[in-house]
């Protein structure tokens, strides 16, 4: 499947769902790495007017989550998010925020991936590490 086709398919499985909630959507992907973007809006707001910390996590476990899943055996196994960290290091106001997933750790059962978010001036806002447990089916 090509690179545009696939990326279609991958926001189509998040109709009603907390991605598309957020507005979610995935914008690239390549052999080792997936990016999402989420619009910063009143939405995903603090009071205060900032992005709001559990929000920028959702986007990581969202991206690290489905870089888990293109790693998978899809007929027979499943992904779960295990722990999420997040250092969020800069406050965004507006636009966009993009989330980008490269493997640290790609075992059989186990996977940990870096989550790197930055605004739309390529600013890192959170610097985050998702574990990922691979299940089997039942």
């Amino acid at each position: 499947m090509n690179k545009k086709n696939l990326l279609k398919k991958i926001n189509s499985v998040n109709k009603n769902s907390l991605e598309e909630t957020l507005e979610i959507e995935f914008i690239d992907i390549g052999e080792d790495f997936i990016i999402a973007k989420m619009p910063v809006t009143s939405k995903v707001l603090q009071p205060d007017g900032v992005l709001h910390g559990g929000a920028t996590a959702a986007l990581a476990e969202s991206v690290g989550s489905a870089a888990s899943y293109f790693s998978i055996d899809k007929d027979k196994q499943i992904v779960r998010g295990m722990v999420i960290s997040c250092n969020h290091l800069k406050g965004v106001t507006e636009g966009y925020v993009y989330g980008k997933a490269t493997p640290i750790h790609k075992g059989r059962t186990t996977q940990l991936w870096e989550i790197k978010v930055n605004d739309d001036n390529d600013n890192l806002i959170s610097h985050c590490k998702l574990s990922t447990i691979i299940l089997n089916k039942r």
